[in-house]
């Protein structure tokens, strides 16, 4: 009887070791699942500031952009103005040779 005690004592130990390693592997592997989870949370942090900062350098471009379409605008209304003004001293042109010819006959 010792003996078969012995022994089912022996496969409880041995069945013990057993379970205690695979709870320290799946302990290990959960370890390492969060490890790697806190790397890619840092990473991704990392990418949104450098997405923010981006961001707020493109605003920037934005507004200058605004600005000089405001200016781009002003100019073409003053380039229609002068070319207006242009067209009207030309005709006034005209109308000074006519006059100035029949002056001449």
């Amino acid at each position: 009887m010792a003996s078969a005690s012995s022994t089912s004592a022996r496969s409880l130990f041995v069945d013990s070791k057993l379970r205690l390693a695979d709870r320290v592997q799946v302990n290990v592997n959960n370890i390492a699942s969060v490890a790697r989870q806190i790397n890619r949370g840092s990473k991704s942090s990392e990418t949104l500031f450098h997405t923010a900062k981006n961001m707020a350098l493109q605003e920037h471009a934005i507004d200058n952009t605004e600005e000089n379409l405001k200016k781009l605008q002003q100019l073409n209304l003053q380039l229609n103005q002068q070319q207006e003004s242009i067209q009207r001293n030309v005709m006034l042109l005209e109308e000074v040779k006519e006059q100035v010819r029949a002056m001449q006959r």
